[in-house]
């Protein structure tokens, strides 16, 4: 299985994170993608390749240019004005403000393009978004070429990354933008499924209206985890859209066997909405020892993920998403990726 990866990921490397009331080193760090790569080399897995740049015509696919303008000039404008430290918001149009007008103050913006508080904009951080989503294209145009298996490793990440909002240390959604750029190739219909801990709440907002892409969550009940606001079982879609949004939360502490059979479920929608392309945000945050969720994988969970995977019998790209037990990220992903193999042999 190809592995695609981009130097330019390393760009972001931003110093702060509010986690917890505290200004913290963040989670999502670049130490994860050593960790991954290692693994993979030492796994013999397959050939690692950079990707082209495909520039922003795909983001802007399904990203708002407006929003993409602020990303592409946050840390300058941000400097500009003065500002110590990394720029986080601390202000947004909440239910009692006007929610329609964008201020020409970059602090007002951060607000505006922000659902949270907890991921900083840092110098590199639009390029190593740039790099990401390049990571995520060339995976998908080596499967459309060849129909084998790819795996993209995204840093950053990108499911929480809506039409015109960043947060979740998502900027750009690197899934959403495969998906598309699957659709244009000439695929009917795809699927991506999301088995990060955390609610795709990017991914569903950008499809929710939407029949050619079927979005599937596997994640902790919103009622108690991040992004709270999005991710219920009565989310199904709206219009056209309506059935081809599902969503599957689960309290903490959920056994693998029950997340197993609950992803049986999934798989089972996926065939029979016909879709003829799989993407699959792959987050190992499901983890038992990961420092901010509270599913019970153990390193071993992870090879049987990657044979259920496989049962859809499409073609499949897989992104990099969340996952935090750095010590542990780089064989919980591999092993996926090679049970994903011995499923599909």
């Amino acid at each position: 299985m190809l592995t695609f990866y981009s130097e330019g990921s390393r760009l972001r490397q931003a110093q702060t994170e509010l986690h917890d009331g505290a200004l913290v080193t963040p989670f999502e760090c670049p130490e994860r993608l050593d960790l991954v790569l290692k693994q993979i080399r030492q796994s013999g897995l397959g050939d690692i390749r950079a990707p082209q740049a495909y520039g922003l015509a795909p983001v802007l696919a399904v990203h708002d240019k407006d929003y993409v303008s602020f990303l592409a000039n946050c840390w300058k404008e941000w400097g500009a004005s003065g500002h110590e430290g990394e720029a986080i918001p601390n202000i947004w149009p909440a239910r009692t403000m006007r929610g329609d007008r964008i201020p020409r103050s970059i602090s007002g913006q951060l607000g505006y393009y922000a659902l949270a508080a907890e991921t900083s904009i840092s110098e590199g951080t639009f390029e190593a978004a740039m790099a990401s989503k390049d990571v995520a294209l060339g995976a998908l145009e080596q499967t459309l070429a060849t129909g084998e298996p790819s795996f993209g490793l995204c840093r950053p990440p990108g499911h929480h990354a809506a039409f015109d909002q960043f947060g979740g240390y998502c900027f750009f959604n690197n899934a959403a933008i495969a998906a598309q750029r699957a659709l244009d190739a000439g695929k009917r219909r795809v699927a991506i499924l999301d088995v990060d801990f955390h609610h795709g709440n990017g991914t569903q907002q950008i499809f929710y209206e939407r029949d050619d892409v079927l979005f599937i969550s596997l994640h902790g009940d919103p009622e108690v985890t991040f992004p709270y606001y999005l991710g219920y079982a009565d989310e199904t879609g709206r219009g056209s859209g309506e059935g081809f949004n599902a969503n599957y939360p689960l309290p903490p502490g959920t056994t693998v066997d029950t997340w197993m059979a609950t992803l049986d479920n999934a798989l089972v929608k996926i065939k029979e909405t016909q879709c003829d392309m799989l993407i699959v945000s792959l987050g190992v945050d499901i983890f038992e020892g990961d420092p901010i969720s509270a599913f019970t994988f153990t390193s071993g969970d992870f090879s049987l993920l990657g044979q259920r995977l496989a049962q859809t019998g499409l073609s499949t790209v897989l992104l990099m998403e969340g996952g935090y037990a750095v010590d542990d990220i780089g064989v919980n992903v591999v092993n996926v990726l090679q049970g994903f193999k011995q499923g599909i042999s």
